[in-house]
C-alpha cells in the first residue's frame, strides 16, 4: 500500500518544528548582518563620462550624419582597450602616487559605452570613496591627453566627472540583500530538516502512530496514572 501524505501531514510537521525552523531564520538574519555590518569592507562606486565625437575642421557649427556616428561607435571598442591599457594606467598611477600596478588597477576600473551612444563610463570601485573618484577623473583626464597621440586625434571631451561627496553609500556590501538571502536558506535549512528529523523520527507514541505502524485498528487504550497520585498511594500503603 503506498503511503500519502496530506497537506495536513505537512503543515503538521511544519507546526511541530516551528521553533527550530524560526531560530535558524533569526540565526541566518543575525550572522549576516553581522558580517555584512562588521566583517566586510565596504566599496564604493565613481563614474567619470566620456564622450567621444568626431573632430570638425572648419569653424561652422558640427554637423553630424549617421555615418559619422556609426564610425566613432566602432571607435569605442579601441578606446575601451586603451583605457585599461598600461599606456594610460601607468601615468595615473604616477600622478597619483598610488601603490599599485597597472594589473592590480585594471581589476578596479571598469569601462563600458551606453547602448547606441557615444557616451564612454570609466567606473572605479575602491575601498575609500575619495580614491575611487580621483582614479576616475585621472584615468579620463590622462586617457584624454594621450589618445590625441595614440590614435591622432582629438575627439574625446570630459562630459560628467566623477564628483566628492561628503556622506557616500558603498554600492557593496548591500545588508537588506544579505539578510533576505539569508533568511531565505535559514527557512529552507529549517524545512528541510524539519522534514528530514520526522522522517528519520520511527518512534510510537499515539494511537495512530499504531494504526499507522501495523495497518491494524485500535481495540483498547489504557490509561495512566499520574505521577503525584501514585506517589500518594504508596506512601498510604507504607504506614
Amino acid at each position: 500500500m503506498e503511503e500519502t501524505i496530506s497537506l495536513q501531514d505537512l503543515f503538521k510537521v511544519l507546526k511541530k518544528r516551528l521553533w527550530m525552523i524560526i531560530s535558524l531564520i533569526a540565526l541566518g538574519l543575525l550572522a549576516a548582518g553581522l558580517i555584512s555590518y562588521l566583517v566586510l569592507t565596504p566599496v564604493y562606486q565613481a563614474t567619470t563620462q566620456i564622450l567621444v565625437n568626431k573632430k570638425e575642421e572648419t569653424t561652422e557649427l558640427p554637423q553630424f550624419s549617421s555615418q559619422d556616428i556609426q564610425t566613432n561607435l566602432q571607435l569605442i571598442n579601441t578606446y575601451n582597450g586603451i583605457i585599461k591599457s598600461p599606456a594610460i594606467l601607468n601615468i595615473v598611477i604616477e600622478r597619483l602616487a598610488l601603490d599599485t600596478t597597472p594589473t592590480q588597477l585594471t581589476n578596479l576600473i571598469t569601462v563600458n559605452n551606453e547602448q547606441n551612444s557615444q557616451i564612454i563610463n570609466i567606473s572605479v570601485q575602491d575601498t575609500e570613496h575619495f580614491r575611487a573618484v580621483d582614479i576616475a577623473n585621472m584615468t579620463a583626464e590622462v586617457f584624454q591627453e594621450e589618445v590625441v597621440e595614440l590614435m591622432n586625434v582629438n575627439n574625446v571631451n570630459i562630459l560628467s566627472p566623477a564628483v566628492h561627496m561628503d556622506n557616500p553609500s558603498p554600492i557593496k556590501p548591500n545588508p537588506m540583500l544579505n539578510m533576505a538571502i539569508a533568511a531565505v536558506v535559514g527557512l529552507m535549512l529549517g524545512v528541510g530538516i524539519a522534514f528530514l528529523l520526522e522522517y528519520l523520527d520511527t518512534s510510537v507514541r499515539t494511537e495512530q502512530d499504531v494504526e499507522e505502524s501495523l495497518g491494524l485498528p485500535v481495540l483498547g487504550l489504557i490509561g495512566s496514572i499520574p505521577e503525584e497520585t501514585g506517589t500518594k498511594t504508596t506512601r498510604r500503603k507504607k504506614v
